[in-house]
């Protein structure tokens, strides 16, 4: 079996009595998709905030290709190969999809100061973009400002901009989230191509998407995962059908 890209080990976090996340150790492997379910007020987001760096645990710790990066920034742990694409767009809608990535690409390499960098530098930078545009499809829509585009293109541009870090695997929270049949459709079909650029970590309501995509699927209930295996035993899995999908397979 492969070493894990990413694994958290033992990760608590508590907000008074409330029990956010309770010895939370899951992992995941190259090349695969590991899906995070579980019924609202589970843990889904105190956990994806754990393991991005935005919230720090009480205990455990979160790795990187065997690095411990508990102590690390959010912004440190992108650096070591996190990319990350969240619930709510964080794009800037005014700006053009490639001034988006571009930024991106600014950040991944040497920082606001780049921008007055010389004309070819900012060529290299501005190539750089247009190659992770290229990966997601969405060369020609370069000059499309992204509030004009669609919820899924949206997730397209994250994904570009996360890419122009080299990741070594994708944490994405809820991509799916309102998305039509179709769009979800499609957006399925880009994320299957994409665990070969690097593996994710999918945290995700639509169960269509789930089950399309994952390998493995975690089970979090009450901040514990109560079960992790293939789409197959999660659909037999009383404890889950009962925690969580309340239908029988």
């Amino acid at each position: 079996m492969s070493d894990p890209v990413l694994a958290t080990h033992g990760l608590m976090k508590s907000f008074g009595a409330l029990v956010a996340t309770d010895d939370v150790s899951i992992d995941l492997r190259p090349g695969e998709i590991h899906a995070i379910i579980g019924p609202n007020g589970a843990g889904k987001s105190t956990l994806i905030s754990q393991i991005s760096g935005g919230l720090a645990s009480d205990a455990g710790r979160v790795e990187i290709m065997g690095q411990d990066v508990t102590a690390l920034s959010t912004a440190a742990r992108a650096r070591a190969g996190l990319g990350r694409t969240f619930q709510i767009s964080a794009l800037a809608m005014e700006d053009t999809v490639f001034e988006n990535v571009l930024l991106g690409v600014i950040g991944a390499t040497a920082g606001a100061w780049a921008m007055f960098s010389p004309v070819a530098r900012n060529r290299a930078l501005a190539e750089r973009a247009m190659a992770a545009l290229d990966q997601v499809g969405l060369a020609n829509a370069k000059d499309t400002r992204c509030a004009d585009l669609s919820h899924g293109q949206r997730r397209q541009v994250e994904v570009a901009v996360a890419l122009t870090l080299a990741p070594k695997a994708f944490v994405m929270d809820e991509p799916m989230a309102g998305l039509g049949a179709e769009g979800s459709k499609a957006l399925t079909g880009f994320l299957d191509g994409l665990r070969s650029e690097a593996p994710i970590l999918l945290v995700e309501h639509d169960m269509d998407a789930v089950f399309a995509l994952a390998d493995r699927i975690s089970v979090l209930v009450n901040g514990q995962v109560i079960v992790t295996g293939t789409v197959a035993e999660i659909r037999s899995s009383d404890a889950v059908r009962e925690a969580y999908l309340g239908a029988a397979p």
